[in-house]
């Protein structure tokens, strides 16, 4: 397989956000995308309540057999249950969608790695990626072959979006960016923001290999009501499609028009050490 394809969605937010019809076209859309496996990068539920869980384990049931690889974010951990969140904030995660919480895919010529952002006990919102997660990084990474396309995923955001909306970002991130770029992953998919952004760690973070930065791809939230700027109000999810010189990203939105999910742009990266050929163009802006 020279070519594989990722559907990344996001911040689904089973709860009172949740919009069922857009869900409904999500799934009349999967097919004819004919993905090797979906990302879920975060926030299934809104309060990280058993029925929101079960809600969403019911959904995902409907993707197979489709490869999925599953990580939760900061609202999949109790929020007002102070007890619960201190004690056993995954719990019910743990339960009912994934025990792992760092789980790792390899797919077709793409090795996958999820990453926990949350940060629960203490920092619900910004998240954080700690150095042992970044080991586990390294483990997994340090015997992949040359040729695989390496992804990180996690829900909380490395590098703020291009626009007016204001992101706290995670702490550390420099750290975490640099042992990305160090061990070779091509590629962080990200939610949280509730709009995309596709881009660059360069453009934040030039560090010590100024010759392959990290592409950025952040998801909007594929299923609720709550985007956020020019995302606001919008659906999206992105897919993505591995090749072995290109890394290309296609953006969707859904339109109310049609009730169904198009393609709204699309973004072509080289991959580290291929150079564009002749003609080829690339973008790192999402133009929405």
């Amino acid at each position: 397989m020279t070519t594989t394809r990722i559907l990344q969605i996001s911040d689904l937010h089973f709860g009172p956000p949740f919009v069922p019809q857009v869900a409904e076209a999500l799934l009349q859309t999967i097919p004819d995308l004919a993905p090797d496996a979906i990302v879920v990068s975060g926030d299934l539920t809104q309060r990280a309540k058993r029925h929101q869980f079960e809600e969403a384990r019911a959904f995902f049931a409907r993707l197979a057999p489709i490869p999925l690889l599953v990580i939760p974010g900061n609202h999949d951990v109790p929020l007002y249950r102070i007890y619960e969140r201190l004690v056993n904030p995954h719990g019910l995660y743990r339960e009912i969608i994934c025990d792992d919480l760092n789980p790792v895919l390899e797919v077709g010529n793409v090795v996958l790695v999820g990453l926990d952002s949350t940060a629960p006990r203490r920092s619900i919102s910004n998240g954080r990626i700690y150095k042992d997660q970044l080991q586990h990084v390294q483990k997994t990474l340090e015997n992949v072959p040359a040729d695989k396309v390496r992804i990180v995923v996690a829900h909380h955001h490395f590098a703020p979006g291009h626009d007016r909306v204001i992101d706290i970002g995670m702490p550390k991130t420099r750290r975490a960016i640099e042992c990305f770029v160090d061990h070779r992953v091509e590629m962080i998919l990200g939610g949280h923001l509730h709009r995309a952004y596709i881009g660059n760690s360069l453009d934040f973070f030039p560090g010590h290999h100024r010759d392959r930065g990290v592409v950025i791809v952040q998801c909007g939230t594929t299923t609720s009501s709550r985007g956020k700027g020019r995302e606001r109000d919008e659906n999206s999810f992105n897919l993505i499609e591995t090749g072995p010189d290109t890394l290309t990203v296609i953006h969707y939105l859904y339109l109310e028009s049609t009730g169904k999910f198009a393609a709204l742009s699309k973004h072509i990266f080289p991959r580290h050490g291929h150079p564009f050929n002749t003609g080829a163009a690339g973008s790192g802006a999402v133009a929405s």
